[in-house]
């Protein structure tokens, strides 16, 4: 990481301004930030694609599956803003509890299907009946420092095409790891069931990188720098095949007349007031 320095502000300004920061560095790290530098670096934040929905009900292709904010696909593109996370989540999170709940009232009481039932409950308690296995923590921790050595911030060819191997490699570990027998307090057990979403995840995350030969907002491809108008008009859709993830392109569909003369006036309206302050600093 690189180290940043703000003791500069002063110990009262840094504790009304960024408490919660000051509070996690110090307990966590053993590092006053009002007097000595923090290291930080680039993480995963937001994931800017997700399950496709409808835009009125947020109903996936799944019946009575709903997705909303950051699970589903949403309208930041390839980049998001600070902030608009919220109006989003509010906006769409409204929708989908209102169509979810209008077709919970239409249903009829549901039958329990107890085969399913209890495959579900033997995939939860796989990991703990394994007499051997890897630590889940490790694999985990593993996992998350190939992703962002190999599929983060800066991005190549060669180094995705590494990364999906390496993950074929973490969906077979993860399959067969031990987190101990314990179903009390066991984090392990968390980690080990979070692990093959975990791989999926990031599986189509990389396949969308590497398929998508330019670089976009938050994805930026060091063997393809900048956009292209081509790319621009394809959007890449990741779907499950007999068990196997893969990828395939749609067409993004033509914008609204209307919204395109909204687009054009706002950039209108700023490049004029970008003129008017230039002007007004000779």
């Amino acid at each position: 990481g690189a180290f940043l320095d703000i003791s500069h502000r002063g110990e009262e300004a840094i504790l009304k301004k960024l408490p919660s920061m000051h509070h996690q560095f110090k307990e966590l790290a053993g590092v006053d930030i009002s007097k000595e530098p923090m290291e930080v670096g680039p993480t995963a934040h937001y994931v800017m694609g997700g399950v496709r929905v409808d835009a009125e009900t947020q109903e996936s292709n799944v019946p009575g599956l709903y997705a909303c904010g950051e699970v589903a696909s949403g309208l930041h593109g390839a980049n998001r803003l600070g902030g608009n996370s919220l109006s989003d989540l509010i906006t769409f999170g409204k929708r989908a509890g209102e169509f979810a709940s209008k077709r919970a009232k239409d249903l009829a009481q549901p039958s329990i299907d107890d085969a399913q039932v209890q495959s579900a409950i033997e995939k939860m308690l796989a990991p703990l009946q394994r007499e051997v296995g890897e630590n889940p923590g490790l694999i985990y921790d593993e996992m998350r420092d190939m992703m962002q050595a190999k599929v983060g911030i800066i991005r190549t060819k060669e180094e995705m095409e590494e990364a999906v191997k390496d993950l074929k490699a973490f969906n077979e570990r993860q399959s067969l790891c031990f987190p101990g027998t314990s179903r009390k307090y066991n984090s392990g057990w968390h980690q080990a069931l979070d692990l093959k979403n975990m791989v999926d995840v990031s599986i189509a995350a990389t396949l969308a990188a590497l398929t998508r030969e330019e670089s976009r907002g938050g994805h930026t491809r060091d063997d393809f720098p900048g956009e292209t108008e081509e790319w621009g008009k394809i959007l890449n859709i990741v779907y499950m095949e007999n068990g196997e993830i893969k990828i395939r392109q749609e067409p993004v569909e033509e914008m609204r007349s209307d919204l395109k003369d909204a687009i054009k006036e706002v950039k209108a309206m700023i490049a004029e007031r970008a003129a008017e302050q230039a002007g007004g600093g000779q």
